[in-house]
């Protein structure tokens, strides 16, 4: 179980951390939370989880009025264009350990969360104060750099400030800016439906939320086969255990970036192998 409010809170004042503390009902847009904050003279914040092609994920920490490109985003981190999308919602409770809506640096305190890069925003460090919910949406707490900077840096965070807006040429000559900044290990999470696109209706606090899962592309329709060879191979054999059996045996003959399909064939091995297993006898000379 992840880090609550109260328990974050609670850290930040044994850090001795300064900040002001707002209650408000439960906002999942910067827009709703402007109406209960936006007068305290402290800055909103944009906060957008997103993932890459590898399975890395991202925190990328703004200014609500900063403009985020990012297919620009994407190629400053030498990912490609296409190569940073929406993170699937699922994975909120998985990784971030937060609820809808609760997306900012202050996830990064839970352990799930030790591969997770963080983008800070240039522009926070011009600001007297910023609001960031405190893994609670039906809060906000104002700090500047200096103290969240404290914060990071006691989970063993180095803060990194990035001008997001910026545009830089990359080429042969001219390598990503951003590249340092990309994660070095993976986080596998079958369940999750790879190249599921960005959702059209995702706000700045967290991952899409709308997510429908994407058709297996062509380059996938052998897989199926192999699935079914796995399936009749094994189902005279282990019975009962069928399920278990070829979920194992998906695991080490699928190539990586079908991993996520693996779960799909085990339960269709799983409810069509195990009847026929149990149910089909060969008939006796």
């Amino acid at each position: 179980m992840g880090y609550t409010k109260d328990q974050l809170l609670a850290r930040l004042q044994e850090l001795r951390i300064e900040f002001s503390k707002y209650e408000h009902p439960v906002v999942l847009t910067v827009e709703a939370q402007a109406k209960h904050v936006g007068n305290v003279g402290a800055s909103l914040s944009k906060n957008l989880f997103l993932k890459d092609k590898k399975q890395r994920f991202y925190i990328v920490s703004a200014l609500a009025d900063t403009k985020v490109d990012l297919k620009v985003l994407s190629q400053r981190l030498g990912l490609g264009k296409g190569g940073l999308r929406m993170a699937p919602e699922e994975a909120l409770g998985e990784i971030l350990q937060v609820p809808l809506g609760c997306v900012t640096p202050f996830a990064l305190v839970n352990e799930s969360a030790r591969h997770v890069s963080l983008l800070l925003d240039q522009g926070f460090k011009s600001q007297q104060g910023c609001l960031f919910h405190p893994l609670s949406n039906d809060t906000s707490i104002s700090l500047n750099t200096l103290s969240l900077d404290k914060f990071l840096k006691s989970i063993g965070r180095d803060p990194s400030y990035v001008d997001l807006e910026a545009n830089p040429k990359v080429g042969k000559d001219q390598p990503p800016d951003l590249a340092a900044l990309v994660p070095s290990d993976s986080i596998v999470l079958p369940e999750f439906a790879e190249g599921a696109p960005p959702s059209e209706h995702s706000n700045e606090n967290h991952a899409a939320t709308d997510v429908k899962p994407k058709a297996v592309k062509a380059k996938a329709v052998k897989t199926p086969a192999v699935a079914e060879k796995i399936r009749d191979d094994t189902v005279s054999q282990h019975g009962e255990q069928l399920g278990a059996v070829v979920s194992d045996t998906l695991r080490k003959r699928l190539s990586s970036e079908l991993k996520n399909l693996a779960i799909m064939f085990k339960n269709t091995a799983y409810t069509e192998g195990f009847h026929a297993g149990t149910h089909h006898q060969p008939k006796r000379p």
